[in-house]
């Protein structure tokens, strides 16, 4: 009788222990890696809010200032008018115009408010007469919307601010935003009275 031929298994290979904490090790990287340039586009995309948010505020404030010049001009030709109050606020405007940093934005604007508020008072009080003019009424429509969309802007900045500081302090997200340079950002804290929009009932 012929013998069976005898067939001889190979060993399976079995993967050794270095090789398994290796791969787990790769896998464990690859994941805060990913995890971590989520981490930065989200910072990314709430640091780009703040940025849209506080230009639709610079919008809505440089609105306003735009509006002083017509306002002067509609008052300025009344005899003995006040040249103090005039010049007050025509320095308010060039302050807001100048300032080039958000806080410096934010003090400016703060000037800017009891500024108009004081000129339309003195105005009104001095001409009586001339909150029945066309000119004047057109600016009292347009100061009430631009001081209403202000506020809203300043809610809306205040908004995307907060939601950044607050991720920005979570853990692991503060790990992610030391690492690359994001600092929490800087609301917008009217000085005390100036939340009250200057008021242009003429």
């Amino acid at each position: 009788m012929a013998k069976a031929k005898e067939v001889k298994e190979e060993p399976k290979k079995k993967l050794s222990t270095g090789w398994i904490i290796g791969i787990v090790a790769i896998a464990l990287i690859v994941l805060i890696v990913l995890s971590g340039i989520s981490i930065r586009n989200n910072l990314v995309r709430m640091d780009t809010n703040v940025d849209a948010a506080w230009a639709n505020v610079q919008v809505q404030y440089q609105r306003r200032a735009d509006l002083i010049p017509n306002l002067v001009e509609t008052v300025k030709g009344a005899k003995d008018f006040e040249q103090s109050t005039l010049l007050a606020v025509t320095e308010a405007r060039n302050k807001w115009t100048n300032a080039k940093t958000p806080e410096e934005q934010v003090a400016a604007a703060n000037q800017l408010d009891p500024a108009i508020k004081n000129f339309i008072d003195v105005v009104v009080e001095a001409y009586p007469d001339i909150k029945s003019t066309q000119n004047f009424i057109a600016l009292q429509d347009e100061l009430a919307n631009t001081e209403n969309k202000v506020a809203v802007e300043r809610g809306r900045y205040n908004i995307a601010v907060k939601d950044l500081n607050t991720q920005i302090r979570l853990f692991p997200t503060n790990i992610v935003a030391g690492m690359f340079g994001f600092k929490q950002r800087t609301f917008f804290n009217a000085e005390s009275g100036a939340e009250n929009a200057p008021q242009v009932e003429f």
